[in-house]
């Protein structure tokens, strides 16, 4: 059985708020394996933390796939703004359509799967597959905004 939604909610909320709370968990995800890493660097005298430091500095203590999840948190604000932006303009065209509904939920989807892709192994064509889908979700929303725009 779908979730009941408060009333007058659009079934678009869920997508956006589905995703905003999976940057969260991305962000807890990075915050968890960055912190041990520079702690480590620091303790074996690899890198001493300074106001001026640079992120290059930074990044040179910590292990690539602890890199990877700081990487990816960075994506899920790079991209995905276009998504919440388009998402609202659908919300305003009060589309409420299974077609774009299921089109939101693959994106949130697609963004999972690229996270996942990413902070786990970061096998580079896999993860460019699965962006490019998420590219075309995206396009197919953007497309569908304009149509119930210009009728």
């Amino acid at each position: 059985m779908p979730p009941v939604l408060a009333t007058g909610a659009s079934p678009l909320i869920g997508p956006v708020v589905s995703l905003c709370g999976w940057t969260l968990v991305m962000e807890v995800w990075m915050y968890a394996v960055r912190i041990p890493a520079l702690n480590k660097g620091t303790s074996q005298n690899k890198l001493k933390i300074r106001p001026e430091m640079t992120i290059q500095e930074m990044n040179s203590v910590i292990p690539h796939n602890a890199r990877w999840k700081a990487d990816n948190y960075n994506h899920l604000h790079e991209q995905p703004t276009k998504f919440y932006a388009i998402l609202v303009a659908l919300m305003q065209l009060q589309a409420h359509d299974r077609l774009t509904v299921g089109l939101a939920w693959a994106y949130v989807c697609l963004r999972v799967v690229h996270s996942l892709v990413h902070a786990i192994a970061n096998p580079i064509m896999a993860r460019f597959q699965v962006f490019a889908l998420s590219s075309l979700t995206l396009a197919a929303l953007t497309a569908r905004a304009v149509q119930l725009y210009m009728q």
